[in-house]
């Protein structure tokens, strides 16, 4: 049975994925005339399913309502936005090939403590498994 640490993980990790995904597209397009950067943001999604035990349940009473999303980290979505009301270059180009290398960087230390993280984990559940 999968736990919740692990679909945290799992989402992180996908989210982080997506995140290097466009982040390196931004890199790649620097010199692109009217190319916008992407953006992927999720940590706020997850953070408010990981918080939600802490806050008050909202319920809806007509399908109207709008939903207090979202309620499960398989509803977490890491969504992908262009960035197009930011101008850097007069030729329409968004991207800051030195603030896209430090976004790079600070995935990667991310990528790398959360694939730490998960690794720990599983240690300690191959030594309960084993009996140690």
């Amino acid at each position: 049975m999968i736990d919740f640490t692990w679909k945290v993980i799992e989402k992180d990790l996908q989210g982080i994925a997506k995140r290097f995904s466009a982040t390196s597209r931004n890199i790649a397009n620097a010199n692109t005339p009217g190319y916008a950067k992407r953006n992927v943001s999720f940590e706020d999604q997850l953070r408010d399913v990981i918080e939600s035990g802490k806050k008050l349940k909202m319920t809806r009473t007509d399908k109207r309502h709008i939903p207090s999303l979202p309620h499960s980290v398989a509803a977490v979505r890491p969504a992908e936005t262009r960035v197009t009301d930011e101008i850097y270059r007069l030729d329409g180009n968004n991207v800051d090939p030195e603030r896209e290398m430090s976004i790079l960087s600070e995935t990667r230390m991310q990528y790398t403590a959360m694939s730490r993280f998960a690794a720990r984990k599983l240690s300690g559940l191959r030594s309960a498994i084993s009996g140690r």
